[in-house]
């Protein structure tokens, strides 16, 4: 089966049929004898412009280590890359020429790939919670709920706090305003407020996050 990538990738194409997202795999042996494979979706072959999928009549050729060739055809360029067993992969479309560089393609894609999932596992998101209280909140139940709070933050987790005002409650908004900033004050020591409190409609909300440690 080809997809019109070429020689130099189709000589190493293995075929999935377990997975209907993936339709090909690249195999590969380092110096060291080790395999990597380097899986390319439908989606990926359609969108990349390699090898004979890149239809422009002329383009810039650089080489993997950046040494510029020149501007060639389209056929001189494709021929250049399979002198070297390797892909003609288009990385600037919209240049003035198009830019194209000469690189082992499942070995670039490879080395995306891992680079995306490192950067995944690097990105800290924090996860928000949330908390509502009342203007006329009792003393046991604020507790509870600052002890929710505390533990939250505690745990690099981002708090909201909401204060819901309704019907008679909203000539109580000063009273309101107390609490929130009671409840700002006795959480102060493992969250700051990155939001000040505001209050949209018949709802005051205040956002806190968790103090580095």
């Amino acid at each position: 089966m080809s997809f019109g990538l070429g020689f130099p990738l189709q000589k190493n194409l293995l075929k999935l049929f377990k997975q209907e997202e993936i339709i090909s795999c690249f195999l590969y042996v380092n110096t060291l004898s080790k395999k990597e494979v380097s899986c390319i979706s439908k989606k990926n072959v359609v969108e990349e412009l390699v090898n004979e999928n890149i239809r422009f009549k002329e383009v810039m050729v650089i080489t993997a280590d950046g040494e510029q060739l020149g501007v060639m055809s389209r056929r001189d360029a494709l021929a250049k890359a399979y002198e070297s067993n390797l892909d003609l992969f288009c990385v600037a479309p919209t240049g003035n020429p198009p830019v194209c560089k000469i690189v082992d393609y499942g070995r670039f894609r490879f080395e995306q790939q891992k680079k995306t999932k490192e950067a995944k596992k690097k990105q800290h998101v924090t996860e928000m919670k949330n908390v509502r209280l009342s203007p006329v909140i009792d003393k046991h139940d604020f507790d509870t709920k600052m002890r929710q709070a505390r533990g939250w933050a505690s745990e690099g987790m981002k708090v909201k706090v909401d204060m819901r005002f309704r019907g008679r409650m909203m000539t109580r908004i000063e009273v309101g305003k107390q609490v929130m900033n009671q409840f700002i004050k006795d959480i102060s020591d493992v969250a700051g407020v990155e939001k000040s409190p505001s209050l949209e409609g018949n709802t005051m909300s205040v956002v806190l996050t968790p103090k580095k440690k």
